[in-house]
């Protein structure tokens, strides 16, 4: 077998770009661009062997992909918009292929963190997701249980890489985080992974829009008991929280729902250490790891 055969092969076989038959929308827009594909080939003249050799691929990934079973990345669109001289309108699907690869929920909860001009958060037993180094959130999902497959592995770490989008916005919303002694000292996916992420911890806190207050296990008094919160407030005045201790657990916009929860969250925020504290007490566990 040919290196590149063997690279074709490899190619195929790597978790991260199956499509999720569950996911009914991310699936129509896969499809979708394998049908403009396979158009934009035949139209050209060429088989699907002898396109997959012009762009670097195998056949089977290029007829996976025409029938909407294989997500194509972001390279594979770039060459097959150059092979096929399409100027720039393959490539612009790059954006709506991405979005698709991420499962529905994640999308959705993205859109709503990109709306946002302020979030609270307190995170019961594990980091929020915008605070969490790729190598981090890797081992959390491979630690679920039952286990996710290596391709929803690789679909949920891009999916939670992606959303720290965030940080990149401007104006930039206001982000507050609420972090757990234990979720600092708990060596999820060895040491140097804790040792990464105390120091992209201790990156973020700098920024000027983001908060960072610890709740030491050593606090007596706790009004985050009853488990995680967040709260998405947007710029026409309204919001949308979430608590697995408030409600069944589901997500709720009625202003005096909110206020319940932010009222837990104000709490909570008096009960930890202060920012300055809690950058101090994120260098003192980093030294000691």
């Amino acid at each position: 077998m040919s290196l590149e055969e063997n690279g074709s092969k490899s190619e195929a076989d790597e978790p991260g770009w199956e499509v999720d038959p569950d996911d009914e929308s991310g699936a129509a827009v896969v499809a979708t661009v394998g049908r403009q594909l396979k158009l934009w080939r035949e139209a050209a003249g060429m088989r699907a062997g002898e396109f997959g050799l012009a762009i670097g691929y195998g056949e089977d990934l290029v007829y996976k992909v025409e029938a909407g079973k294989r997500i194509p990345r972001p390279e594979y669109l770039d060459k097959a918009d150059e092979v096929l001289r399409a100027e720039g309108r393959i490539s612009a699907m790059k954006k709506d292929v991405a979005e698709a690869r991420y499962p529905k929920k994640v999308r959705d909860l993205a859109r709503m963190e990109a709306r946002a001009v302020e979030m609270l958060a307190y995170g019961s037993h594990d980091l929020h997701g915008l605070l969490q180094t790729e190598d981090y959130a890797r081992a959390l999902f491979t630690m679920r249980q039952p286990p996710y497959s290596p391709d929803e592995i690789e679909r949920a770490v891009t999916a939670r890489v992606a959303r720290k989008s965030v940080y990149e916005r401007s104006p930039a919303p206001t982000l507050s985080f609420v972090l757990e002694e234990a979720t600092l000292r708990r060596p999820l996916g060895g040491t140097m992974v804790l040792r990464r992420q105390l120091e992209h911890l201790l990156e973020v806190g700098q920024l000027r829009n983001v908060t960072l207050q610890v709740m030491p296990t050593r606090c007596e008094e706790h009004a985050g008991v009853d488990g995680g919160i967040q709260v998405l407030k947007f710029s026409d005045g309204t919001a949308v929280g979430r608590s697995a201790g408030a409600f069944n657990g589901r997500p709720v916009s009625d202003p005096k729902q909110l206020q319940v929860l932010e009222l837990r969250y104000g709490m909570i925020r008096s009960q930890a250490l202060t920012p300055r504290e809690s950058l101090s007490f994120i260098e003192q566990a980093l030294g000691e790891t």
